[in-house]
C-alpha cells in the first residue's frame, strides 16, 4: 500500500487514532488529524503531533477537510455514521478502519478473537501459549495496544494474536486471519449499531475472508455464534469448543478434563484436567477451551497448552481479586461492560441459594436491558448499590428484584458496600455499562475501584 505523498485524514484521537496518524506520518503521508473534543483535551497529544508535521483539528470536524483527503481512516471509537463520514462515502472516498489498515502491513499469521465477552482473557492467554511453545508472538488489538503500532514488529513467521472488537471489525474489508475465534454473542453496543442483528453482522465480518485452509473456531453452548456457522465461507473449516457436550471437531470437557478432537473421525485426546484452571467462573472455562482449540489448531503441543493454563492468573479488570478486609472479598470486573457480562461475574459467587454478593452496577448506559439480571440478582446478591448516569434506569429496571441502594459514585458505593458486606461475602465491581459518564475508560474506573479498597484494607487494623 502506497502511502508516500497522500493525503491522509484520521478520524478519532484516541489510542488507535495516534498510533495510525504517526504511522502514516512515518511512511510519507501528508496527514490530518481531526477530532470534536477540544484542544485542552487534547493539550497532551498535540504538540507531538506538531512535531511530527501532522496537521490537527480540534473541536468538530470541517467538511473540507474531509473533502480534501485521499484516504481517511477511521478510529475505532468514531460512529460510521459520522454526517462527514457519510458524506465522504456518498462522495466515494475511501475510509478504512485503523484495523484495516494495520493489516494491510503484517506479515505472517493471524489469530483473531472476538467476542462480546472474555476477549481480553482469551487474547492474552493465547499469546502466553504462543510464547511458551517459542513463537514469534505479538499480542494487541482491543486489548489496550494499537495494532498498527505493531505491524513492524511483525515477520514471516511470526503469530500477531489479536483482540478484535465490533467497531475494528465495522471497518474491515481485507481483513484475514488464519484463526478465527468467536467467543459468544450478546447484546452490547446497541448504543452503537442501533440493533442486535448489525452487531451479529459486524461480529461475522471476522470470518469474511477466510478460505479453505484457515479455521474458525465458535462456540457450540451460543445459539448466536452456533448459528453464525452457516454462514461461513465454503469449504472453511469450522471447529468448535463446549463445556456442556461433546463437539465434532474442536475442544470439550469429558470427565472432568479438556480434550482436544482434531477432525470429525479423530480420537479426542486430552489437554488437561479442568482442575487445574486457576481461572474463576464458569465463563473462563469457555475462554480457555477456546484458547486450547485456537493453539491446538495452530499447532501447539498439549503439554505447553498446559503448562501456560496452568501458570495463567485473571488479567487486570476481568474478575481480579483485589483483597480481603474485615473477612470481606473485593473483585474488580470493571471490565463488565455490558449485561451478560455483569452476569457471569455475579454467577461466579455462591452457590445460588444464599445471596453474599454486594454488587456495583452503574456508568453509562449502552441501550441495556437490566431486567435480564433480575433472577441472579435474587439469587446471588444481597444489595446493588448503584452509580453513574445509568443509575436511574437501573433501579426503575430491577426494583423489587434486589434491595437497591443509590450511591451516585463509586467511592460511595465502595464505602457503603464495604460497611454493609459481612465476613464470608464478596463487593463486586461489575457495572454492566461504560465507564465514560465518569471514568476515561474502564481501566481508569477498575484502578479507582481497587484505589478505594486498598484504602480500606489500610485503615483496617
Amino acid at each position: 500500500m502506497q502511502l508516500k505523498g497522500k493525503r491522509v485524514l484520521v478520524v478519532g484521537l484516541g489510542k488507535s487514532g495516534l498510533a495510525a496518524a504517526l504511522f502514516l506520518r512515518e511512511r510519507g503521508a501528508q496527514v490530518t488529524v481531526s477530532d470534536v473534543r477540544s484542544a485542552q483535551a487534547l493539550a497532551k497529544e498535540i504538540p507531538m503531533l506538531l512535531d511530527h508535521g501532522i496537521a490537527v483539528e480540534t473541536g468538530g470536524h470541517g467538511v473540507l477537510t474531509f473533502r480534501r483527503q485521499d484516504l481517511i481512516v477511521v478510529s475505532p471509537g468514531v460512529p460510521l455514521d459520522t454526517p462527514e463520514l457519510v458524506n465522504s462515502r456518498a462522495l466515494g472516498l475511501p475510509i478504512l478502519g485503523e484495523l484495516e489498515l494495520a493489516a494491510r502491513f503484517i506479515q505472517g499469521h493471524i489469530l483473531a478473537i472476538t467476542g462480546s465477552n472474555g476477549k481480553t482473557t482469551a487474547t492474552t492467554l493465547c499469546g502466553e501459549i504462543f510464547s511458551r511453545a517459542g513463537n514469534k508472538t505479538i499480542v494487541g488489538g482491543n486489548i489496550g495496544v494499537p495494532v498498527i503500532s505493531l505491524a513492524e514488529q511483525t515477520t514471516p513467521d511470526s503469530w500477531s494474536v489479536l483482540e478484535v472488537s465490533s467497531f475494528q471489525l465495522d471497518t474491515t474489508e481485507d481483513f484475514h486471519p488464519q484463526i478465527a475465534v468467536i467467543l459468544n454473542i450478546t447484546p452490547d453496543h446497541l448504543d452503537r449499531h442501533h440493533t442486535f442483528e448489525n452487531y451479529v453482522a459486524a461480529k461475522a465480518k471476522i470470518f469474511r475472508n477466510v478460505g479453505p485452509t484457515d479455521k474458525v473456531v465458535l462456540n457450540a453452548d451460543d445459539d448466536v455464534t452456533h448459528r453464525l456457522a452457516a454462514g461461513t465461507p465454503h469449504p472453511v473449516q469450522v471447529f468448535w469448543f463446549s463445556r456442556r457436550k461433546a463437539v465434532r471437531q474442536g475442544a470439550f470437557v469429558h470427565d472432568g478434563v479438556i480434550v482436544f478432537k482434531g477432525s470429525e473421525l479423530g480420537a479426542a485426546k486430552p489437554v488437561m484436567p479442568v482442575a487445574e484452571i486457576g481461572l474463576k467462573g464458569a465463563h473462563n472455562l469457555e475462554n480457555v477451551l477456546a484458547a486450547v482449540c485456537a493453539t491446538r489448531l495452530a499447532g501447539i503441543e498439549a503439554e505447553i497448552i498446559r503448562a501456560a493454563v496452568k501458570d495463567f492468573r485473571a488479567v487486570e479488570h476481568r474478575l481480579e481479586y483485589i483483597a480481603t478486609v474485615g473477612g470481606v472479598e473485593y473483585f474488580n470486573d470493571s471490565k463488565a461492560t455490558n449485561v451478560d457480562a455483569a452476569a457471569k461475574a455475579l454467577a461466579s459467587f455462591g452457590d445460588g441459594k444464599t445471596p453474599t454478593v454486594h454488587l456495583i452496577l452503574g456508568g453509562k448506559d449502552k441501550d441495556s436491558d437490566y431486567t435480564e439480571l433480575r433472577q441472579l440478582l435474587k439469587e446471588r446478591a444481597v444489595a446493588v448499590y448503584t452509580i453513574g448516569s445509568a443509575a436511574e434506569k437501573i433501579e426503575r429496571q430491577l426494583a423489587g428484584d434486589a434491595k437497591l441502594i443509590s450511591c451516585a459514585t463509586l467511592e460511595v458505593a465502595v464505602a457503603r458496600a464495604g460497611d454493609a458486606a459481612k465476613p464470608g461475602e464478596v463487593v463486586l465491581l461489575a457495572p454492566a455499562c461504560s465507564s465514560f459518564d465518569q471514568f476515561e475508560n474502564y481501566e481508569h474506573r477498575g484502578r479507582v475501584f481497587k484505589d478505594l479498597v486498598r484504602g480500606r484494607a489500610g485503615a483496617t487494623p
